[in-house]
């Protein structure tokens, strides 16, 4: 979760919702809290690879089962690929794609040797991302000019503002990758439901005070790039802060990857088991990771890096992962349980997920997706 959404996803949203951004922040924080709490009820009751395509396959039937799956693999393969593109831009602005497909090979090496050895190196990079966002934040506040009077904001809309939240929403969603990893996870009906309020909360907290130092810059007349952050740190002026950051967005997007290539190989393999994707995808190494469906994964993310657009990237990702919650939520929508978590999450939570992903197809269709 901390990663491609630190780094890469305030430009686009500013660009769409200006002063507004932090409403954009609010909504795809109510859509995600709502998408935790149903995919947490059915993890605990189904703790089973395969997410939302388990659940719905299990609550639903086959026909809703896949069609979570798809989103889910066509959203985060959008994922990875924004991820990837990340990386490009703040490493060689100019040469995204080619750094896009290293960091895809790179991540997919490291996820083959082992799950249990990539959430280790996982672990203390976050921890590093996590120290170098918060420097950030606090030198690129400091470094903010004053306020000026001929600032032209971006022209917002209520479906503007909506969709740049279906923007921001990709960098909650992370915590998906935990309910697709259900089998592989020790006590999962105690440690899912926990891991997912602990990794939201921190980062909620760390996305408001980008958001809000973005929409600061932005309304004082800072040239906001797709590297958001580096622009604001290279108003202090100290090449070495902006190579930290430049460090950060790296090692920040490249455990994206990890966890993105991991959670789609395993989507993946459980379609192939249960026969809604080739059998040959199936496979598992030696060291227990089903590789085939791993190394389909990066090659899906890297055919959606040709474009070389990362708003586009992160638009497709929205829209088809809140496809995959819908399923979810239809999903809860079955299970017995009290009336608010059986009955008002799911709705609202389906609701908010159709609104906002028609908010970002109208925006596609019109061309309004910032470059």
């Amino acid at each position: 979760m901390l990663g491609t959404g630190v780094f890469a996803v305030w430009t686009p949203a500013w660009q769409l919702s200006g002063r507004l951004l932090l409403v954009s922040l609010a909504i795809a924080t109510v859509v995600a809290v709502l998408n935790a709490i149903s995919t947490a009820r059915l993890a605990r009751v189904h703790p089973e690879s395969g997410g939302a395509y388990a659940f719905g396959r299990l609550r639903l039937g086959r026909t809703a089962g896949v069609s979570a799956g798809l989103c889910f693999i066509i959203g985060k393969s959008a994922s990875a690929a924004a991820a990837a593109l990340t990386i490009g831009a703040y490493v060689w602005p100019g040469q995204e794609r080619a750094i896009a497909w290293v960091a895809l090979l790179i991540a997919l090496a490291i996820d083959l040797r082992g799950i249990v050895r990539s959430t280790r190196v996982n672990a203390v990079l976050v921890a590093v991302v996590l120290t170098i966002v918060v420097s950030a934040i606090a030198v690129g506040a400091g470094s903010l000019p004053s306020a000026t009077n001929a600032v032209q904001l971006p022209s917002t809309s209520a479906g503007a503002v909506i969709a740049a939240g279906g923007l921001v929403f990709v960098a909650f969603a992370g915590y998906a990758r935990i309910t697709v990893l259900g089998e592989e996870v020790r006590d999962p009906a105690r440690t899912i439901p926990r891991a997912m309020a602990w990794s939201f909360g921190i980062v909620l907290v760390v996305y408001a005070a980008v958001a809000l130092v973005v929409t600061t810059a932005g309304q004082r007349g800072v040239d906001l790039g797709p590297a958001s952050l580096a622009s604001i740190v290279d108003l202090a002026q100290q090449p070495a802060l902006t190579g930290v950051v430049v460090l950060g967005a790296v090692i920040g997007a490249g455990s994206v990857l990890i966890n993105l290539i991991a959670g789609m190989g395993r989507t993946i393999f459980a379609m192939a088991s249960r026969g809604d994707a080739p059998a040959a995808l199936a496979a598992v190494s030696r060291v227990k990771v089903p590789h085939r469906a791993a190394i389909a994964a990066a090659l899906l993310a890297g055919v959606l890096v040709i474009p070389g657009r990362l708003s586009w990237a992160l638009a497709l990702s929205g829209a088809c992962i809140l496809g995959y919650y819908a399923v979810a939520h239809a999903s809860s929508l079955a299970m017995p349980g009290p009336w608010w978590a059986q009955r008002v999450v799911p709705v609202a939570g389906l609701l908010l997920c159709v609104v906002v992903v028609v908010s970002l197809v109208v925006l596609v269709i019109q061309g309004g997706v910032p470059a």
